[in-house]
């Protein structure tokens, strides 16, 4: 139980920080993603059932935050988040955590899976084609500051998610 409230709490934090201050060090008005480094790392780090619920639970704060932002329906980034945290739990079994080359590529190819999807439901339905255009000028710089967002955060989540597994074991063997 604690373990959970844990990752709650930096979900949140993480939500705040996305909403705050990371707009504030936008690059040409790009913001990396921070909630999907969140659910990406853990869900590589903790399993599919762990990223899939990281990632919904992640998603639907998204979604009630931008939701008063910008008019969005409640469970689009939920859902998005959701399919990437379970993928990224996925790969929860080829997972070295001192190397940082798979969670630098799992959020990268979840931002990019991310950008097309808002493309798709924000831009597209509404009759603005120009995909390559926003792929150029939004997605692609998005999934790059995004990396880079990654290689900061990354050891941060390494070293809580180790935290959590010491307590975690040494509450299972007070039991036994």
């Amino acid at each position: 139980m604690k373990s959970k409230v844990i990752i709650f709490l930096m979900m949140l934090a993480c939500l705040v920080l996305q909403c705050s201050v990371l707009p504030a060090i936008a690059i040409a008005s790009v913001v990396p993603n921070l909630m999907i480094v969140f659910t990406a790392s853990f869900g590589l780090m903790r399993g599919k059932r762990a990223g899939l619920l990281i990632g919904f639970f992640s998603g639907l704060l998204a979604d009630l935050m931008f939701m008063v932002l910008d008019f969005y329906m409640v469970g689009f980034r939920a859902v998005i988040y959701m399919f990437i945290g379970y993928l990224c739990g996925c790969c929860c079994q080829i997972f070295y955590d001192e190397d940082v080359k798979m969670p630098v590529l799992l959020t990268a190819l979840g931002d990019l899976v991310y950008g097309i999807a808002v493309y798709g439901a924000q831009f597209m339905l509404r009759g603005r084609i120009h995909f390559f255009y926003y792929l150029r000028r939004i997605i692609l710089p998005e999934v790059v500051y995004t990396i880079v967002l990654t290689l900061i955060t990354y050891r941060f989540f390494l070293f809580v998610h180790r935290k959590l597994v010491k307590s975690e074991k040494r509450g299972v063997d007070s039991f036994v």
